[in-house]
């Protein structure tokens, strides 16, 4: 069988069969489409070690828009999107290799990267709550840090999805997984604030105020994109004086490094980040761990 076909199979039963989202299926066909490119449609038998040792290789050469490179996370995507097209094959007694025979690079975790209360107070102050913009990017900011949201999935609200009485909703997060979410009561005046001056019938929570009103398949005004989001939040940091990287994301690391440093047990934070595994929420332990704090605080020979 050629691979193209087999590929194609393989993204119509994630669709079907795994319930799995439109992204993540266009990311798996972003990813395969890679072998393609280096080898040609080529037939499943002629997919070995070697083939992806070269395959590799290649990959880590070609470089993206910032960098000479692809990160070794980014070529993890490309190999765990192959080892699961494998698994697919063998489950549906299609000839070709095993997925254990492709192992993924070494790694090394990242760093959390968060925001101390007072640069979380300098970040919210810079809007300009006088123009509805500002008082839109002001409930983003808010809501951000309030709920622990991944980019996504703030995005993809709807202005029914929340509700600000309740202070609590429902989101539809990785793997097609519910998870409840839970904002604090200032997260929740912003955006009604923010609600309360607009006269538009949009459906979107979040909509754009500049550049073109494209109307979406569902015949909505365009929402704000995933990489507005992104530039907003950039913005102001850099308007804030803060000099780490800050990005939707590290609101979300603030999110989850004030529930544990305020004594959140991890089981709970890892339900509240949608983390189906325990392991990647405790990047967040060596930096808010009270305990090893106070242990060094009582016990650690202080200075003369």
């Amino acid at each position: 069988m050629r691979f193209t076909k087999a590929k194609n199979e393989f993204l119509e039963y994630l669709e079907i069969e795994q319930n799995r989202s439109q992204k993540t299926i266009a990311n798996y066909d972003h990813y395969l489409t890679r072998l393609i490119d280096f080898a040609g449609d080529i037939q499943l038998r002629d997919i070995n070690r070697e083939l992806v040792r070269k395959w590799r290789l290649w990959l880590n050469r070609i470089g993206t828009n910032t960098s000479d490179e692809l990160s070794k996370t980014t070529t993890n995507y490309h190999l765990i999107a192959l080892r699961s097209f494998l698994k697919f094959c063998a489950k549906h007694d299609i000839e070709a290799l095993s997925a254990d025979k492709i192992e993924l690079a070494h790694t090394q975790r990242k760093q959390v990267t968060f925001l101390t209360p007072e640069e979380l107070t300098q970040l919210f102050q810079q809007p300009d709550i006088n123009k509805a913009s500002g008082l839109r990017d002001r409930a983003i900011l808010e809501l951000l840090f309030s709920s622990g949201l991944r980019i996504s999935e703030l995005v993809g609200l709807n202005r029914d999805h929340i509700n600000l009485k309740r202070r609590e909703f429902m989101v539809r997060g990785k793997g097609q997984k519910d998870r409840p979410i839970f904002i604090s009561q200032e997260a929740a005046d912003w955006v009604q604030k923010y609600l309360q001056q607009r006269s538009d019938v949009a459906k979107p929570l979040f909509i754009r105020y500049s550049g073109n009103k494209e109307i979406d398949q569902s015949g909505d005004y365009s929402r704000l994109t995933a990489r507005s989001i992104q530039r907003i939040v950039a913005r102001y940091a850099l308007l804030a004086g803060i000099t780490k990287q800050v990005s939707p994301h590290t609101l979300r690391h603030s999110f989850a490094t004030d529930l544990l440093m305020n004594g959140a047990d991890i089981r709970s934070v890892q339900a509240m980040l949608g983390h189906s595994n325990i392991s990647t929420t405790q990047i967040y332990t060596h930096v808010t761990d009270k305990h090893l704090r106070e242990i060094h605080t009582k016990f650690h020979r202080k200075t003369r």
